[in-house]
């Protein structure tokens, strides 16, 4: 049986409900020992608790500790695949982080549950199952880091929790989920073609996530300009255009040499220099504004954020954004 490492960072697969105010909260040992003797069949297990945090309060810097202590693990010990269970506000980025950031080729899952672990149908018991299942799975090698929800498996750069409270939550738009976990096995339907890979030791770039909305105005970009701020990323409208009065407020930050990334606030699709008319794709590349291609807001942050470890050149940061 393979070695497999399970990391506990907490969030509503640590927790469970009051039954008598409803909140929900952590309370005492961790619930998803209960599910240990289930997962013990399929691989030689390692559990830790490295986080005991609600997702709002991840940070990426925990997301870089967990990087690297996955790394040592695997450096130090014979673990041969590393499932994270991690609560689902920020699951998204702290998988995408890692996809980023991690100098490992073995299979690495984050899950989570939408539903604590005391309420009827909670997901988190299944969820780890489906998850180890994945990380002792050959096949699941070398596709980068993946996200096992609701019997699905997804990229981490292309899946984002899409519903409050429904299990069903993680979509990956446009793609699709790359395989599937199934009573027989897992089946991998897609693969990813190539994943771009960082190699940063630390986090020290403070990037800014705003969103383009009608009518919006230079004040909050002109706001920036005062702060220590090491670059901006945009959500866009449509296929990356905003608003004209915006336009002195972007110039002044490129001219100050902080970079702006373009996403688009749109579900579906990229960001694409086409119209011409002022406030549009193309003067704003033809400006200096780098545009993604197809990430979410939240994880061009965080990819601004390591890139810029790397280079501060305009032309290798719009180069690393295209992959």
């Amino acid at each position: 049986m393979k070695n497999i490492l399970i990391l506990h960072t907490g969030g509503t697969i640590s927790m469970e409900e009051d039954n008598t105010t409803g909140a929900v909260k952590v309370s005492g040992k961790h619930p998803l020992d209960n599910t240990l003797p289930s997962v013990s069949s399929l691989a030689n297990i390692t559990n830790e608790e490295l986080f005991k945090l609600p997702s709002p309060h991840m940070t990426p810097a925990n997301m870089l500790m967990l990087a690297k202590h996955i790394e040592k693990k695997v450096t130090q010990e014979q673990v041969e695949g590393v499932v994270i269970t991690h609560g689902t506000d920020t699951l998204e980025e702290t998988a995408y982080l890692l996809d980023l950031c991690l100098k490992v080729d073995i299979p690495v899952v984050v899950t989570g549950a939408m539903r604590s672990s005391n309420e009827i149908g909670s997901d988190g018991p299944y969820n780890l199952i489906s998850s180890v299942k994945v990380a002792a799975c050959d096949t699941a090698k070398n596709k980068g880091v993946l996200v096992v929800l609701n019997d699905e498996i997804h990229t981490a750069k292309n899946v984002t929790k899409t519903h409050t409270s429904n299990v069903a939550t993680f979509q990956s738009p446009q793609y699709g989920p790359i395989g599937l976990v199934t009573k027989r096995g897992i089946n991998f339907h897609h693969m990813p073609i190539n994943r771009d890979r960082y190699p940063v030791s630390h986090l020290s770039k403070n990037v800014i996530l705003l969103k383009a909305y009608a009518g919006m105005d230079a004040t909050t970009l002109n706001m920036l300009s005062s702060l220590a701020v090491d670059g901006v990323v945009i959500e866009a409208l449509g296929q990356g255009n905003m608003p004209p009065a915006t336009l002195p407020a972007i110039e002044n930050l490129l001219k100050n040499n902080v970079p702006v990334v373009l996403v688009s606030r749109c579900f579906n699709g990229i960001v694409q220099d086409i119209y011409g008319y002022e406030g549009g794709g193309r003067p704003l590349k033809k400006m200096g504004v780098i545009f993604s291609n197809g990430l979410n807001g939240q994880k061009a942050r965080l990819k601004l954020m390591v890139t810029l470890e790397l280079t501060t050149d305009h032309h290798e940061l719009q180069e690393m954004f295209l992959k």
